[in-house]
């Protein structure tokens, strides 16, 4: 892409084609940005399908059944429904209105799984009466859920969320250990109204290593369970799929390395020293790593042909033989290539001492995750009719909030051309967890308007008809 920005050390962002194709053409981005103000989300879901093929390949290769969900609430709009649909995916859903949507849409209740963290009552009736799975996460929610069956005459299709006993595993506050499970089984007759479908998990980080010694542990889990009389068929392995966003290996590498060097009370390289979580030069867990190796079917095939704790069985075989279909709910690696954001440039100022910063039409929630910063370099796109004559600098981007550390990037940028109102900035590969997950509409400036792809043009997606009850 063009070369009007980058960071003062690069990230360069890999981009699709169509991503590619836009950006080149100043005249449709800026048509976007009237038509739907600033910023905008644009989608185009033909990676996903691709994506979820990469880790079929490897699954078939390994004689495996294997299903791939899309967790829903990496992105809100329902053109990620019907792509994950297109594309023979399941959906992954986080709240009764994802839930709601998905069965509008004719998503078939068998290929749906519940997986909220905290579920209401209304959520699992409408659960139950669809006959769609519940992941379980403890016992309270066991109980409620059979209150609600019970009432209803029906019975509860679950899968167990299961928390990993191995010691290389960190604590988490996601589901029971196994012992947890049988203990409490143990006490309930087996004709209470649960069926155990399967066992479900979810894992903090991105560790293959890990990931197959949670796998054989939820193997063992439904020996046990098999042995209570339960039938469970599948193990479901969750999200944390990685997926790299940058192009090269050497600029993530000497990006942390640098910024190891930063002198406090520079802003050579970051906002106010800003060291992003990372004190010996190495990638900081504050952050998502940007750049990884072994990414989607890769990283499956170190998954299934692992022997955890010198198991003479490999993990893919272990499912083989029991014939657990495995499932996996992808976010940000199933939506790669598939969004970017677009905002325009609002002023060009200097900070009270001097430092220069670029003001644009969007808050920070409109493209950041929980991570402590989006590590990839925008895009910038010189409008043909610039107030003023561009200057270059170099400085921070700055956002719509009213409060001092209103950084929609924590990093300096450097433009050698210089920038100017009604000139646009993109931020790429924004479609997983970047445009959604901790939007905010305070000030009550509006959330953006999200459009996607149809024909050769772009319209507006049916989550913004939808008003979405509390």
């Amino acid at each position: 892409m063009n070369q009007l920005m980058h960071g003062t050390i690069p990230l360069t962002a890999r981009l699709e084609p169509w991503m590619q194709r836009l950006l080149a053409d100043g005249t449709e981005c800026q048509e976007l940005i009237r038509l739907h103000g600033s910023p905008v989300n644009v989608h185009e879901f033909s990676a996903l399908g691709r994506n979820a093929d990469e880790l079929r390949t490897v699954a078939a290769g390994y004689g495996l059944d294997f299903r791939v969900y899309l967790a829903r609430k990496a992105n809100k709009t329902i053109g990620a429904i019907d792509a994950a649909v297109a594309a023979d995916c399941g959906v992954d859903v986080a709240s009764l209105n994802e839930l709601k949507q998905v069965l509008e849409r004719g998503v078939d209740p068998e290929q749906i799984i519940v997986t909220a963290a905290v579920k209401s009552r209304e959520l699992l009736a409408m659960a139950l009466e669809h006959a769609v799975v519940v992941s379980l996460d403890n016992q309270d929610e066991v109980e409620v859920l059979l209150e609600i069956a019970g009432a209803l005459g029906i019975r509860a299709k679950v899968a167990l969320r299961l928390a990993s006993a191995h010691h290389l595993i960190p604590a988490t506050r996601f589901g029971l250990r196994a012992e947890r499970w049988l203990t409490f089984l143990g006490g309930i007759e087996l004709s209470s109204g649960l069926d155990i479908a399967g066992i479900h998990f979810h894992l903090n980080g991105y560790s293959a290593e890990q990931r197959s010694h949670l796998v054989f542990e939820a193997v063992e889990l439904t020996d046990e369970l098999v042995k209570l009389g339960y039938q469970p068929s599948f193990i479901d392995i969750g999200g944390g799929i990685p997926m790299s966003y940058l192009e090269h290996a050497e600029e993530w590498e000497a990006f942390w390395v640098a910024l190891a060097q930063q002198e406090a009370g520079s802003e050579e390289i970051t906002w106010k020293s800003d060291a992003l979580g990372s004190f010996d030069g190495a990638p900081s867990g504050a952050v998502y790593p940007y750049y990884q190796k072994l990414i989607r079917g890769p990283w499956l095939e170190a998954v299934l042909r692992a022997h955890p704790d010198g198991s003479l069985t490999s993990i893919a075989d272990l499912l083989v033989q029991r014939k657990l279909q495995l499932r996996c709910e992808p976010g940000r690696s199933l939506l790669d290539g598939c969004g970017l954001t677009l905002a325009s440039v609002a002023f060009a100022k200097e900070r009270s001492d001097g430092v220069p910063l670029l003001g644009l039409h969007m808050n920070r929630t409109q493209c950041r995750s929980t991570s402590a910063d989006f590590l990839l370099d925008p895009i910038l796109v010189h409008s043909a009719d610039p107030p003023r004559t561009r200057e270059p600098f170099s400085g921070f981007l700055v956002g719509a909030y009213c409060i001092e550390e209103e950084l929609l990037l924590r990093r300096r940028f450097e433009f050698p051309l210089g920038a100017a109102p009604r000139d646009l900035m993109a931020f790429p590969n924004t479609a997983g967890y970047l445009m959604h997950i901790v939007e905010s509409a305070s000030h009550q400036l509006p959330l953006a308007v999200n459009v996607v792809a149809e024909g050769n043009g772009w319209k507006i997606d049916e989550i913004e008809e939808r008003v979405l009850l509390p």
